[in-house]
């Protein structure tokens, strides 16, 4: 286990209230905490709700004892602590590397706060390091793929075994390089505009705090 991630994960506890509703994120770190929480809520007996942002994190957190509802169940979340494969200074981040970017956004903008637990490796003073994910529907896709390649973006369809990878939502993902992307805040526009697009790994000004995990 990577020291950075469980020492993010572990700070993440701190904030966590009893008789909440908290998010849970996806992704390896995000992983880290929600056993860590398990840990916890039994240890303190504490009387928290949880809802997932993929199917991954749902079934892992059952499996741990936590109460995870459907997302429609509450109508509030309190927290939601989550990974990101990019951040930057100002807390704006990429995020998707699992393709659970989807329910990853609408968990966060239904959320009250949002904190993201990181290893230092995952810190960059500009994004676009990482590949840029943009989950589209099935039908049309090639159109956007296209779309992309003109906008010089270099797009690429994520496979997995030979095969397009399927999110949670059956969809496609087409991984795009923003690194020579000046306006990521109007390339966001610009996706959220797009028929076609169901979303996209930009997640600008939703993050409230940001925990870094050191070894």
């Amino acid at each position: 286990m990577d020291n950075g991630k469980l020492a993010a994960a572990k700070q993440a506890l701190d904030y966590m209230p009893n008789q909440g509703v908290i998010g849970l994120g996806s992704g390896s770190t995000a992983s880290i905490f929600i056993e860590l929480l398990s840990q916890k809520v039994q240890a303190e007996q504490l009387d928290i709700m949880c809802v997932a942002t993929s199917t991954q994190s749902q079934k892992l957190g059952a499996q741990l004892g936590l109460n995870v509802v459907d997302i429609d169940e509450v109508d509030r979340i309190d927290i939601t602590v989550d990974g990101a494969d990019e951040v930057d200074p100002d807390l704006n981040g990429i995020k998707g590397g699992g393709a659970a970017l989807l329910f990853e956004k609408i968990v966060a903008l239904n959320s009250n706060r949002n904190i993201w637990v990181v290893d230092p490796s995952k810190e960059h003073k500009r994004l676009g390091q990482f590949k840029l994910p943009i989950e589209v529907i099935k039908f049309g896709s090639h159109h956007l793929y296209r779309h992309f390649e003109k906008l010089g973006l270099s797009p690429s369809y994520r496979q997995t075994n030979g095969e397009y990878l399927l999110t949670d939502s059956n969809n496609y993902i087409i991984d795009v390089d923003v690194s020579g992307v000046d306006d990521l805040t109007a390339l966001a526009t610009q996706l959220d505009q797009l028929t076609g697009v169901v979303e996209h790994g930009l997640f600008l000004n939703i993050c409230d705090e940001l925990i870094v995990g050191g070894q």
